[in-house]
């Protein structure tokens, strides 16, 4: 499914190795990106789970914010996971004082919506281009509160967006990586196939 594509994870903080795993399963070349030279090698991109203002701090630590910026909007595929949804977000509800963002997803996010570390939960979800739900890992995550007209939802719970998609960038509130079901990476593989 995704061989030949050479998809990195951006390896800061969060759930690098299951990713790397759940990518490596689906048959993609997957290695971790901590600097611009790994950067440049990526066909895509998966930016994982973890605390947001702790990875946008040290991807302007690593001088690998403005080439993240610039990847992205030069449309390098991107899926962001839990923290990584509110990296690509362009706005955030929520967010700690001066809170950076790599930005390109034209929505609005809220931190921790669904509350803290013990609100944790798992639901089963449809997700729009998959035949069976998907069983979706929520931990400390984010919501869309509001999303541009070219964005598309592909999974809600709760009454609000957890997946969408716009173009090039693919982002989901849950964790995907977590569980061992590598659908939503395949969705993502496609993208950076051009499938």
């Amino acid at each position: 499914m995704g061989e030949g594509l050479r998809i990195g994870v951006l390896a800061l903080q969060g759930d690098v190795r299951e990713h790397v795993a759940t990518l490596a399963g689906l048959g993609a070349e997957a290695f971790g990106v901590r600097r611009q030279r790994e950067l440049d090698l990526c066909d895509g991109l998966v930016i994982p789970g973890g605390e947001s203002t702790t990875i946008a701090k040290l991807a302007r630590i690593f001088d690998l914010l403005e080439p993240l910026r610039q990847r992205i909007a030069g449309g390098m595929p991107t899926f962001g996971t839990c923290a990584g949804m509110i990296l690509l977000a362009d706005r955030i509800v929520e967010g700690t004082v001066g809170q950076e963002t790599i930005g390109g997803l034209d929505i609005t996010v809220r931190r921790n919506a669904f509350g803290r570390q013990v609100d944790s939960f798992e639901e089963d979800l449809p997700f729009a281009g998959l035949d069976e739900e998907v069983h979706a890992f929520f931990i400390r995550a984010p919501w869309v509160e509001q999303v541009g007209e070219d964005v598309e939802v592909l999974a809600a719970a709760g009454g609000h967006p957890v997946a969408v998609r716009q173009g090039h960038l693919l982002a989901t509130s849950f964790h995907p990586e977590v569980g061992g079901d590598g659908r939503v990476h395949g969705v993502f593989v496609d993208m950076v196939a051009g499938r």
